[in-house]
């Protein structure tokens, strides 16, 4: 059966089938030269002719800064029209002072030239425009400055690129003034605390027609050619990481959005796991009934009473898994997915972290070798979970997480299972004295981590997510000790984000902060502290419904 698509009375009311058909049906052909030539003939006005600007233009000019794009939506400009002669004497007074202020600090040749420019017109033009940055509303609740700060700024200066242009078309002159001590122009307009001026627009009908720019014109600059300034991919004055993995490539993310958009529900119903499956269904092995691949290892350090478990104890849950009746095993069997347990040092307590390393270099090339072969075998049998057991081992992470963060220990030990207050206290301690022991690891590379301050586990668990993502599939993880090994695998080939899904966020301490730098939001949040990938398992689960959901929804046609 054939079902209409449902489009939406607001908004944008366009299928992906439509925009996949016509990419280009947004363009405005007509207006394309139009554009063109305003962009080239936009100028730095500073001479001036007495007449007035209408109100309806000025009005227009304004309109154009408050379409400008904005960080967040936050519009934080705000436009002084200035027009008062006194005003605009005193404003011209102190970008005269600035002038000559600028001209003392130059060579003597330079100053010449800066005094013999004209680089206002403030007396002159008929209009003055200040644009103020309002910056009274904390970065942090605003939705992109939390990470550039300065944003509100730069959407400002966009505002006003829109002023000049659409004064430019109308045949006005505008004219930039930096010439300020910011502090005396704030108390020049009473701005208060908290609103910063990016200077004076001068706004008026030119009384020049310059053809190209003055400075340019002047002798004191030219516009460098395209090629000098733009650059592929990175800064090509240094030699580029080389990367043996690719994320997939556009047409496979935009082939995957555009089938989600054929389904008969409303955009985005399924929340964060809409944006998971957008990602891994753009991956080319995804399909197939999944494996739980569980890593199990001892580790000598428990000799520090880090742990409230025996040792012993990880050699009974591997033997329970592989015999199906661990939590994690049982968890999968639950999900439809098989279980390959893997021993990456069961019985054998290698370094304990405080006075040698985890690992010794061969024994942790052969654990990643062992790990990169399984994740590559695997992957093309659907997602990937991941598991650990190994007592000891949230010390363990813990010590990883601060490695790869370059945090202190305070910043990502947190309880384990059962430990009291002393054990976390001697959990710290441990932690304090290898990263004391190691350095500035992270420097040296993301495997020397865990090399040094990990396990087998985690070196077998970094190789399945490698081979994973090599051979285009997903993995799903569980814990902090998974997603370390993701985070260490992310450091070493960035392309491995995009084959990754946080199954769970843990209840340890550095969990959150190893899922932020990888860029994921956990589709569960349980406070689980099991192990043995049974958070993993579990959202793996919920990743094949979600899978089949899409599968099954009915699908809409493309009017």
């Amino acid at each position: 059966m054939s079902y209409r698509r449902p489009v939406p009375t607001i908004g944008d009311a366009t299928s992906a089938a439509e925009r996949a058909q016509e990419p280009d049906a947004w363009a405005m052909p007509d207006d394309l030269a139009s554009l063109e030539r305003v962009v080239g003939a936009r100028r730095d006005i500073r001479r001036y002719r007495p007449d007035p600007v209408p109100e309806d233009v000025l009005t227009a000019v304004l309109t154009a800064g408050h379409r400008g794009p904005s960080v967040g939506h936050s519009q934080p400009w705000r436009f002084l029209v200035v027009t008062e002669a006194q005003t605009r004497d005193t404003a011209a007074l102190m970008a005269d002072r600035c002038r000559l202020r600028q001209a003392a600090g130059m060579a003597e040749e330079s100053a010449r030239g800066l005094l013999d420019l004209r680089l206002e017109g403030i007396r002159e033009a008929p209009v003055g425009v200040v644009v103020a940055c309002d910056r009274r509303a904390p970065a942090a609740g605003v939705l992109g400055r939390a990470t550039f700060p300065d944003a509100d700024l730069w959407s400002c200066a966009a505002a006003i690129e829109n002023m000049w242009l659409t004064a430019r078309a109308h045949g006005l002159g505008l004219g930039w003034v930096t010439l300020f001590e910011p502090a005396e122009l704030k108390q020049l307009l009473g701005l208060p605390d908290g609103v910063e001026t990016l200077g004076w627009l001068c706004l008026g009908w030119p009384d020049e027609r310059p053809p190209e720019p003055g400075l340019e014109r002047a002798g004191w600059s030219r516009r460098l050619p395209l090629e000098q300034v733009v650059m592929r991919e990175r800064w090509t004055e240094r030699d580029a990481p080389t990367s043996h993995l690719r994320a997939p490539d556009q047409a496979h993310v935009v082939g995957a959005r555009d089938r989600s958009d054929d389904l008969l529900t409303v955009p985005g119903s399924l929340g964060v796991l809409d944006s998971v499956l957008d990602r891994i269904t753009a991956l080319p092995a995804v399909d197939g009934p999944g494996t739980l691949v569980v890593a199990a290892a001892d580790h000598a350090v428990t000799a520090y009473g880090v742990t409230a478990f025996d040792p012993s104890v990880t050699a009974d849950i591997a033997r329970a898994t592989r015999e199906g009746t661990s939590m994690g095993a049982v968890a999968a069997a639950s999900a439809g997915l098989a279980v390959e347990l893997v021993d990456a040092g069961i019985g054998c307590s290698r370094g304990d972290l405080v006075t040698a390393d985890a690992l010794d270099e061969p024994t942790y090339a052969a654990l990643l070798a062992l790990g990169l072969e399984r994740g590559r075998a695997l992957a093309a049998r659907g997602p990937v979970g991941l598991g650990e057991v190994g007592v000891g081992n949230t010390t363990v992470a813990a010590a990883v997480a601060a490695g790869l963060l370059s945090v202190p220990a305070d910043d990502v030990v947190g309880r384990g299972s059962s430990a009291d207050t002393a054990m976390v206290e001697r959990k710290r301690d441990v932690v304090r004295r290898a990263l004391d022991r190691v350095g500035a690891v992270a420097a040296v590379g993301p495997h020397e981590v865990v090399r040094r301050l990990g396990g087998g586990e985690l070196a077998v668990l970094t190789g399945v997510v490698l081979g994973v993502a090599e051979a285009g599939g997903v993995v799903v993880l569980d814990g902090l000790a998974t997603s370390v090994c993701a985070l260490a695998a992310v450091r070493a080939e960035p392309a491995v984000a995009a084959h990754l899904v946080a199954g769970q966020r843990s209840r340890e301490k550095a969990h959150a902060a190893v899922l932020h730098e990888l860029g994921l939001e956990p589709l569960l949040d349980l406070r689980i502290r099991a192990g043995e990938g049974v958070g993993a398992a579990l959202a793996t689960g919920l990743v094949k419904d979600a899978l089949a959901l899409r599968r099954g929804v009915a699908r809409t046609s493309a009017v």
